[in-house]
């Protein structure tokens, strides 16, 4: 059995919810207008969320096709949708989000740039650092120079 001839965990209720959610805009969209018309302001809405509604029912349909995988519980739809990687990435965005207002969006964007390009490139803390300052020089120099954007410094460097 083909990898995508089981189905991933969540796909079903996805599927299903997609299809709600496609006819509620359909819905919607109708209430613009309604049909009186092709020129009326209604019908693009309408076609837009016809055709999210039938390519919504044509992948339930499929999903109703494929057997369950062995993993679809809830454990099963949360490991899925968030290994570790993410869920640490997204931490590391939120850290960064929080120091910009203490150490300035240079330094807290020079930081995440390090840890980023250092755990997804894997070639050492070196190279790393180097593009990290790299871009940040290049950062600076566009929007502080160039543009004169005032960038936060922070309020540890006042």
């Amino acid at each position: 059995m083909k990898p995508n001839d089981t189905l991933r965990p969540g796909e079903r209720l996805f599927a299903l919810l997609l299809v709600i959610f496609a006819g509620y805009a359909f819905w919607e969209s109708y209430g613009i207008s309604g049909f009186r018309g092709l020129t009326t302001g209604g019908v693009m809405p309408m076609l837009a969320s016809c055709v999210m509604l039938l390519t919504g029912l044509v992948f339930l349909s499929d999903s109703l096709r494929k057997p369950r995988a062995p993993d679809s519980g809830l454990a099963g739809v949360i490991a899925y949708l968030f290994p570790l990687r993410v869920v640490l990435f997204t931490l590391l965005v939120a850290i960064y989000v929080a120091a910009i207002p203490s150490v300035g969006f240079l330094s807290a964007s020079g930081g995440l740039l390090f840890l980023t390009i250092w755990a997804l490139w894997r070639k050492g803390p070196i190279p790393a650092l180097l593009i990290s300052l790299l871009s940040i020089g290049a950062i600076y120099v566009l929007f502080r120079v160039v543009f004169q954007v005032v960038l936060p410094i922070g309020s540890l460097w006042r």
